[in-house]
């Protein structure tokens, strides 16, 4: 896999998740509305197929994506 499954922005955003950021933070730290950040959440959940954001992490976890 040597282009990974998320964008840039989308594993920028889980990385800050799994520091316990918050939505508002995250979106303060890179400039952009709450509901983008939303949106990248729910597209990268999607190409997961994970309903939740801990579903997601442990995916992108298991994929290699990010790391904790």
């Amino acid at each position: 896999m040597s282009k990974g499954i998320l964008t840039k922005r989308e594993r920028e955003i889980f990385e800050l998740l799994i520091l316990n950021k918050s939505t508002k933070e995250i979106a303060n730290s890179l400039g952009i509305s709450e509901k983008t950040i939303r949106n990248h959440i729910s597209n990268a959940m999607q190409k997961l197929g994970v309903k939740g954001r801990a579903q997601a992490v442990v995916e992108l976890i298991k994929l290699g994506e990010i790391s904790i």
